[in-house]
């Protein structure tokens, strides 16, 4: 027999989103949001040469530049007031979650609940202050050593610096109001938009590589088959699930006596979703974002990471794989399913794993089970971002159809439907508890007959 709430959701429609005025306005707040990024990344810099960026950009776009374009929205080409995209709140965040597992002041602050939370969260915004500051100083000299600049000097810099810099941290404003007040993760979204928005443009320059005998007709089939391939063990994996079996024990509350029921803890295969690409990314990114616009004899030692860790070279690819993996592991253990706050959740509420005991041994037995479900879900999402990137690399395909934005665009859109449901879903109970009260209100006000 399904449970009430299992009907409700099975019976869900869309035509209840009508009814639903907070969804709508959340929806539209959120659109109206994402309009205002897009928007921005078609106004360019100060003094940036547009014909002179226009064609190195041309020439860049199937190296780290191209890169750096799918994680923008296209604003680095256009070199934008966007331009350095929400790249530097990922790092800032990255880093501080890193020091946050590392650092026993900032572990207690974890701790802390919500005024921790906020204290953390301060101290990523002067992060991503400072890496903002420090790659956009580093774009500012790089523009004009490749001679992208009307005119070279320091007003130019300070200039670039305190655009870009206010660009990004506009962004991440944007994406904590989408969080807070709209529907899906901001952030998340930011990046989802920026790639949707330039798949056209990359559908026919696809297509118009195959018109014009680049790519042969085979080579585009098994190209889009490909991507549909990709698509469909994305949404399979992101739903895939380990059921672990949950027991709660007979209770007496007062007079009363309340059998033992069961349930299932859910552990999804790839409990960290899409952050671990991202973050993966966001690093690869930061130290050649500096060198794309630097000639190859202006800094040897870009020259060098930029030859060593370009787009698809060997060293780039096994270094995009360690750290999906790490991140992988290490966002599930302290973000999304920390065992010990599910084990101490369990004891409180008297739940056991039949077989293991509460309090420790079930917190071991989470672990073991989390690590070993995770060796499939971190290699699944190393597979789905690198195998794609190889062909990218050896064929000159657009980045719009490699793993990492395939996958970021599956699992936002997965993660963005599953809150829409959950509003609709909580403004049918609140329609049926209105409807309770109003049952109830009705029969208080009824007149009781008079006791003789």
């Amino acid at each position: 027999m399904a449970s009430a709430a299992e009907q409700m959701a099975a019976n869900l429609s869309w035509s209840a989103l009508g009814k639903a005025t907070d969804l709508r306005q959340r929806i539209f707040f959120t659109l109206g949001l994402l309009m205002v990024y897009r928007l921005g990344t078609y106004i360019p810099v100060p003094g940036i040469d547009g014909t002179a960026l226009r064609e190195f950009m041309s020439q860049a776009s199937q190296g780290i530049g191209g890169m750096l374009n799918l994680f923008t929205g296209g604003a680095i080409s256009r070199m934008g007031i966007f331009a350095l995209g929400i790249m530097p709140y990922i790092s800032a965040s990255i880093i501080v979650q890193l020091l946050a597992a590392m650092v026993p002041q900032l572990e207690q602050l974890k701790k802390e609940g919500e005024q921790g939370r906020k204290k953390l969260n301060q101290y990523t915004r002067y992060g991503t202050v400072a890496l903002a500051i420090f790659q956009a100083w580093g774009i500012a000299v790089s523009i004009e050593a490749g001679g992208l600049a009307h005119d070279p000097g320091l007003f130019f810099k300070l200039a670039c610096v305190i655009t870009l810099v206010g660009g990004t941290m506009f962004l991440m404003w944007l994406g904590e109001q989408i969080t807070a007040r709209g529907i899906g993760n901001g952030i998340s979204l930011i990046i989802f938009v920026g790639i949707v928005a330039e798949i056209p443009a990359a559908l026919v320059q696809f297509f118009e590589q195959g018109r014009s005998g680049a790519l042969s007709t085979p080579l585009i089939l098994g190209i889009i088959v490909m991507v549909v391939a990709v698509i469909a063990f994305v949404v399979f994996m992101e739903r895939a699930l380990r059921k672990i079996h949950i027991q709660y024990p007979r209770r007496q509350v007062g007079m009363k006596i309340y059998d033992g029921g069961s349930s299932h803890l859910p552990v999804k295969v790839n409990p960290a979703g899409v952050i671990p690409a991202i973050f993966a990314s966001s690093l690869l990114l930061l130290p050649t974002t500096i060198g794309t616009f630097s000639g190859q004899d202006t800094n040897p030692v870009l020259s060098t990471i930029m030859a060593y860790m370009g787009y698809g070279q060997p060293l780039h690819l096994l270094a995009m794989a360690a750290m999906i993996v790490f991140f992988a592991y290490f966002y599930t253990a302290n973000v999304s399913f920390k065992v010990e706050d599910v084990a101490e959740n369990l004891k409180n509420q008297n739940g056991f794993i039949p077989g293991i005991r509460p309090g420790k041994k079930t917190e071991e037995y989470l672990e073991y089970v989390v690590n070993r479900v995770l060796v499939l879900g971190s290699a699944y999402l190393a597979a789905v971002c690198l195998l794609p990137e190889i062909l990218i690399a050896e064929v000159g395909i657009p980045f719009y159809f490699g793993g990492t934005s395939v996958l970021i665009v599956v699992s936002v859109t997965m993660d963005t439907i599953n809150q829409v449901q959950s509003h609709l879903l909580a403004h049918q109970y609140e329609g049926l508890i209105e409807k309770s009260n109003l049952r109830g209100k009705k029969r208080t006000g009824s007149k009781a007959p008079a006791r003789r």
